[in-house]
């Protein structure tokens, strides 16, 4: 039982940390233009 009050925090620890790196991302432009770069060989300029 005492290995459970250790792995809830850090669990909780590394949700966060991955939900601060996916917000950051997300406010870099990272995920702005996903089905472009698909498409654009289809496209003959």
């Amino acid at each position: 039982m005492n290995i459970v009050v250790l792995l809830i925090p850090v669990a909780i620890g590394l949700g966060a940390v991955f939900a601060l790196l996916f917000v950051a991302a997300a406010r870099s432009g990272q995920f702005d233009d996903l089905d472009d770069p698909a498409e654009r060989i289809l496209h003959d300029d």
